[in-house]
């Protein structure tokens, strides 16, 4: 959970890159980065979160915490670029690794340096809430895509394992990505004061 008093100041959430300066500096997985960011938000989806940002104290900013070798980033931090263009946020990334201080504020319970993370703040800098690595569909549909591949074949070793568990999960992205943008639309809904 956020603390009181955040290292994430709005001097600081300035020296954060934008979306394409990001991916203009990483070094690995900028094609997967660009694959993913041919998402598109719907447009009600759209309408919803320009409705949000047009209340008093809703969203005006957001801050992202990922890394490029991350495949959870790789799929959901284009998502969020999409979200932050539809409606009309300002949005500053932060590698994780660089900036620990900004990632404790922000643990998965309490524990885990789980990304990407997105922050939203007001105009004047409020916090307001924050999501975390993957909608609730990816977390439950990644176990279980887990558990299908050691069934199918016991004796897999953790490489191949991995490859596979890729492939299954890519094609469920582009359905995570939209779950993803319902999961934010509710919780600033319901975090908007």
């Amino acid at each position: 959970m956020a603390r009181e008093t955040s290292v994430v100041t709005p001097e600081r959430f300035q020296q954060g890159f934008s979306y394409s300066a990001y991916i203009d500096q990483i070094k690995v997985n900028k094609a997967r980065f660009e694959g993913f960011y041919e998402f598109q938000v719907k447009p009600e989806d759209a309408a919803a979160l320009k409705e949000l940002v047009a209340r008093p104290n809703g969203p005006a900013k957001m801050l992202v915490l990922g890394e490029d070798w991350c495949g959870d980033v790789i799929r959901g931090m284009p998502m969020l670029a999409r979200v932050a263009e539809a409606a009309g946020l300002e949005m500053s990334i932060f590698p994780r690794d660089d900036h620990h201080d900004i990632m404790n504020e922000f643990l998965k319970n309490g524990e885990w340096m789980s990304i990407p993370v997105a922050v939203f703040y007001t105009k004047d800098h409020e916090y307001i809430c924050h999501w975390i690595e993957r909608p609730a569909s990816a977390e439950r549909e990644i176990e279980e895509i887990g558990e299908a591949i050691r069934a199918e074949n016991p004796d897999i070793d953790e490489q191949e394992f991995g490859r596979e568990r890729r492939t299954r999960t890519a094609a469920r992205a582009a359905d995570w990505q939209q779950d993803s943008v319902t999961e934010l639309r509710e919780l600033l809904a319901s975090s908007i004061k």
